[in-house]
This record gives C-alpha cells, sequence and structure tokens, in this order.
C-alpha cells in the first residue's frame, strides 16, 4: 500500500488513534506533533512504517469542527465533519434549555442540521412541569424538528426515525451527562456492547463515553459518540453569529434603528419590541441575553 492513502479517524487516545481506510480495515496510527489537533471523523492521509505504528503525515480540509473547552479551559476540538447533530435531552435529569440553545447556536454555526431528541418519554409524566413543557412548545413553534424516544425497551420507530434523518451523513450525539445517549446508542448499534450508566439519586449523570468514537449505522451512514458533558461553553462568536444562531430573530433583522444593535439596552430595537408583542418568546430572549453577556465578558 502505498505511502499517503487515506482514512477516517474513528477514535482517538491521546498521541495514538485509530482510522478506518476504504476497505474498512482498522489501522492504529501516531499522529506527529504538529498534527496532534486531530480528531474523531477526521479525514488524513497517513503511511506506514517499518516498525511500530503507522503515522498520519496530514489533515485533509475540514468541512467544520466541534470544540469545548478542557479543565484548563484550553478549546480541544471533539469531532470533525459533522454533517447532523442530534442534541439528546431528557426529563430526568431536568432539561437544561440554556445547554440547549448553545448546541442549537453551534449547529447553525457548523452548517449542520440539529434534531432534538427528548429521550426517556416515559419519564415525562411524572417529571416534565408545566414550564418544562412550555419552553419545548417554543422549540417546536420555532421549526426545530423534535422526537420523543424512551431509553428502556427497544422502539424500532424511534431508530427508524433518526436514521431517516441522518440519511447517509455523519452525526453526532451530544447532550449533558445521563440523558441516555449511550442507551439511545445502544438501541442503534445492538452489537456493539455501548457501556450504559446510571443516574444518582440526585438526578445527575454519569459518564459512560470518554472519548470521541465513530459508528456505522446500518444503511443510514456514520455516528459519532461524544463524551457526556454536564457543560458546554460557545467559542468565542460575535455578536451577529450569536443573533444568526437564533432564527426567531430573523425577521426583525435590519429593522432596528442601529446596524449594529445587539437587542439588548439600544433604543429601537425591533427584537425586544418583538419579545414585548410575543412574536419572540421571552424565554429564549433572556438566554440570549445571558449568552450575550458571556460573549461580551470572553
Amino acid at each position: 500500500m502505498k505511502a499517503g492513502d487515506v482514512g477516517r479517524v474513528i477514535t482517538r487516545y491521546g498521541a495514538e488513534l485509530v482510522l478506518e481506510n476504504d476497505q474498512g480495515e482498522h489501522i492504529r496510527c501516531t499522529t506527529r506533533r504538529k498534527l496532534e489537533h486531530v480528531a474523531c471523523g477526521d479525514y488524513v492521509r497517513w503511511q506506514r512504517e517499518a516498525q511500530g505504528n503507522a503515522s498520519v503525515i496530514e489533515i485533509l480540509p475540514r468541512k467544520n469542527a466541534l470544540s469545548r473547552s478542557d479543565i484548563r479551559g484550553k478549546l480541544r476540538t471533539i469531532a470533525a465533519n459533522i454533517d447532523v447533530l442530534l442534541i439528546v435531552n431528557s426529563w430526568r435529569p431536568a432539561p437544561n434549555w440554556e445547554l440547549l440553545d448553545r448546541y442549537l447556536i453551534t449547529a447553525h454555526s457548523l452548517s449542520a442540521d440539529p434534531l432534538i431528541i427528548f429521550n426517556k418519554s416515559d419519564l415525562r409524566s411524572q417529571y416534565a412541569d408545566t414550564e418544562h413543557l412550555a419552553c419545548l412548545e417554543e422549540y417546536q413553534r420555532l421549526g426545530y424538528v423534535v422526537l420523543h424516544t424512551q431509553a428502556s425497551g427497544v422502539d424500532y420507530q424511534d431508530i427508524a426515525a433518526i436514521c431517516r434523518y441522518v440519511a447517509g451523513r455523519t452525526a453526532i450525539l451530544v447532550g449533558q451527562s445521563g440523558v441516555g445517549k449511550s442507551s439511545l446508542l445502544h438501541k442503534l448499534l445492538p452489537k456493539k456492547g455501548i457501556r450504559v450508566g446510571a443516574i444518582a439519586d440526585t438526578g445527575e449523570g454519569r459518564h459512560t463515553t470518554t472519548v470521541a468514537n465513530l459508528y456505522h449505522l446500518p444503511a443510514c451512514g456514520t455516528l459519532i459518540d461524544s463524551p457526556g458533558v454536564r457543560d458546554f461553553a460557545l467559542g468565542s462568536l460575535t455578536v451577529p453569529e450569536l443573533q444568526a444562531g437564533h432564527p426567531e430573530f430573523e425577521p426583525f433583522m435590519g429593522l432596528c434603528r442601529f446596524n449594529n444593535c445587539t437587542h439588548h439596552h439600544e433604543p429601537g430595537c425591533a427584537v425586544k419590541a418583538a419579545v414585548l408583542s410575543a412574536k419572540v418568546p421571552q424565554r429564549r430572549y433572556e438566554r440570549y441575553l445571558g449568552l450575550l453577556k458571556s460573549q461580551i465578558n470572553n
């Protein structure tokens, strides 16, 4: 096999990674220092060595990359070349609406299609209060696709609905810890033996995925399972980029008195007027202000 063959990274452990070539063969590789930012989902050029692991010699141009800050505050790439964000939520632990907003904004910035999945639908009557249901309805009115699934048991309609949405593309499962991503992945890939965690008495989830892994869904595309998070911070965004992640603002863009309106304190703001007239959801707007403040302070 000649040097410079192309493969796709299916997982990474520190300086080592496993990639898959066109024949479906899995090859263990070591990254060179200048290529240390390679991530799951990357397409790379690689070559075999006389001894030991093969070597990655080039990262091919990415469509996009999903990143998050590590414990030291350094931005790390989780996965690359993503077409679909499968944003998993649940009724226990309770929905984190600001976290959901961050993922939706990220999907827009990546030019990826978001699918909001509400897992553990059997717990809805027990844990979903009026406020939660009202928040969820706002996303549906904004045109986001919402799919309700059950973590326990196998519902083939759930699996079929997800596969129809992925439709031959590369999707990534994201969401806070404990929402049932591993259980959902186990239903999609029952032969992979995905480890499933439990929920503590507090309702907090336990991490069962520690690195991103790429899997092939039978006849419907590729799926990356990412580590669970209790928080997902947005990267550095401009105010227009943050606003673009709120489709409810779109009908009022260009109607403000000032071209660089932040929709916060400025007089003559069309978005603020739309909030007052209930044309823009009050809850979403208030969360936007919180995200705006955090971006300005970064």
